[in-house]
């Protein structure tokens, strides 16, 4: 189930952090994959250092005509892609109350426009191949339970679930599986930029924030690491039937209990 010889895998937000794990454990399993990410500079960076044929492409995931570009060009240079890994994402901590209309929307274009287009053209490419494939949605524990301060990053996540499992129904008779893999909370860029601005909101220290509101409900105190979400991502990739489709995948050293 894990080697991905001779698939073709397109992962976005894959310069660093999560989607790069992603990237790089798929290279390494044999797929060929297309590093895809706002930053055209550092797709290009991380592609190279990857173990494997990869390629940098920049995408914005807002914007239909990059992410048709993007697709066109992995086809082209790679092959049909067989593996969607929608990554991209940022986060914005604010109370509701406080919360522009332009930060609400800038949230749910990254998270659930992206995970919209990406799905789309990926899904046009498995068709025409027939080769079917996988749509793996990143969406997170927040897909199931709610947090304060986080309406947007919330409302998308759980947003990702529903859209997850009508890919799956649509797309069941060519042979395309799509999951979401829920994680908890990953020490990335993303989740060190939430330390002090959690600490702030909650009049908290940033230690107290990292031990009684991220990993309290965890078994064992432990972030979940870039490596646990690699390896899901591995096995929803690999597994070869539509007995696993429009399932959430919960990695969150039992924060989350589904």
């Amino acid at each position: 189930m894990n080697d991905l010889t001779g698939k073709v895998a397109l992962v976005t937000g894959a310069a660093s952090g999560i989607g790069r794990a992603i990237a790089t454990a798929y290279a390494k399993a044999g797929a060929r994959v297309a590093v895809a990410d706002i930053d055209h500079q550092r797709a290009d960076e991380a592609a190279a250092e990857i173990h494997g044929h990869a390629i940098g492409i920049a995408m914005d995931v807002t914007d239909e005509a990059q992410v048709e570009s993007g697709f066109a060009r992995t086809e082209r240079e790679l092959g049909a892609v067989d593996i969607l890994v929608s990554n991209a994402g940022v986060q914005i901590i604010s109370p509701l109350v406080e919360l522009s209309f332009a930060d609400w929307k800038r949230m749910l274009a990254i998270h659930m426009d992206g995970a919209f287009l990406t799905s789309r053209a990926a899904m046009r490419q498995m068709i025409a191949s027939g080769r079917g494939g996988s749509i793996i949605l990143m969406g997170s524990a927040h897909s199931h339970v709610a947090s304060k301060f986080k309406a947007p990053y919330v409302a998308a996540k759980h947003g990702l679930l529903g859209l997850a499992r009508v890919i799956a129904k649509e797309g069941a008779a060519s042979g395309i599986r799509s999951n979401v893999i829920c994680p908890g909370f990953v020490r990335t860029p993303l989740v060190e930029k939430q330390i002090p601005e959690q600490a702030r909101e909650l009049g908290m220290s940033e230690d107290e924030v990292i031990r009684n509101v991220m990993l309290r409900d965890t078994v064992d105190g432990e972030f979940t690491t870039l490596e646990d979400i690699a390896d899901a991502a591995l096995f929803l990739a690999g597994f070869g039937s539509n007995a696993l489709t429009g399932q959430s995948l919960v990695v969150t050293h039992g924060w989350h209990m589904q």
